[in-house]
């Protein structure tokens, strides 16, 4: 109930007024029955943006760290997820991807729109990063059809680490329905997951027009993190006065 409050009456009305998004390919979105909308993932703001301008209601896997933040900021944004029907993911290990998969398989198992981000974590540069294989292997073990989505601007207007986002306008385009019928039987084979997520990921990056990176988004940040944790004990310290 809460969620569609929020999409017709509180959140949706205000977002297409400050942000006013362009639509594109929404046609593309079955009106009814079990599929997958496969998207980049550019900002905080994906979360609210593409939910509000879908006529069905959508399911998101989210990152458990989404249900589990501390004070007031984190009790407000799990509550929201939670009020929204946003199922949380543990993302620490082969046995949690498993776990991923079955949750949304018994979304798709109810004839719904299941939303996910196959990235796995939102860019922090804007690029698009290799995707990971769950996708492909909830598309193929519940024989449904894969929508890809791009978001173009919302980087723009929500980077990684800034809380309100600035105003600006956004386009949400969707592409045409993925049929992958052709794996069927080898949904368990890596090379036909492999196969499958990087075609969504092509046509991901066909829409949005990022620059494409052939890694894990995570690994990248890893990586980072700990570059600029060594640059932090090698500085020299300051001599006090």
């Amino acid at each position: 109930m809460f969620y569609y409050v929020l999409k017709y009456v509180l959140l949706g009305p205000l977002l297409r007024l400050l942000f006013r998004p362009r639509i594109e390919g929404l046609e593309h979105v079955p009106d009814e029955g079990p599929a997958i909308v496969a998207g980049n993932h550019l900002s905080f703001s994906d979360h609210f943006l593409m939910p509000a301008i879908l006529p069905r209601r959508i399911t998101f896997l989210a990152k458990a760290e989404y249900f589990t933040g501390p004070g007031l900021k984190g009790r407000l944004t799990a509550f929201f997820f939670r009020s929204v029907g946003q199922i949380p993911v543990d993302r620490s290990g082969r046995t949690a991807a498993q776990s991923a998969i079955a949750e949304g398989l018994g979304v798709l198992g109810k004839d719904e729109l299941l939303g996910i981000y196959p990235e796995g974590t939102r860019s922090h540069d804007g690029r698009l990063y290799k995707g990971r294989v769950g996708v492909a292997a909830m598309a193929l073990k519940a024989g449904v059809k894969v929508v890809p989505c791009a978001m173009v601007g919302t980087f723009e207007i929500q980077p990684p680490g800034r809380v309100v986002p600035r105003l600006g306008r956004v386009t949400i385009r969707f592409g045409e329905p993925m049929d992958f019928s052709r794996y069927a039987g080898i949904a368990d084979e890596r090379a036909a997951l492999r196969a499958v997520t990087d075609e969504i990921m092509y046509e991901i990056l066909r829409m949005s027009g990022q620059e494409y990176v052939d890694r894990y988004a995570t690994d990248v940040k890893a990586e980072q993190a700990a570059k600029a944790a060594q640059t932090a004990r090698h500085r020299p310290r300051l001599l006090r006065r």
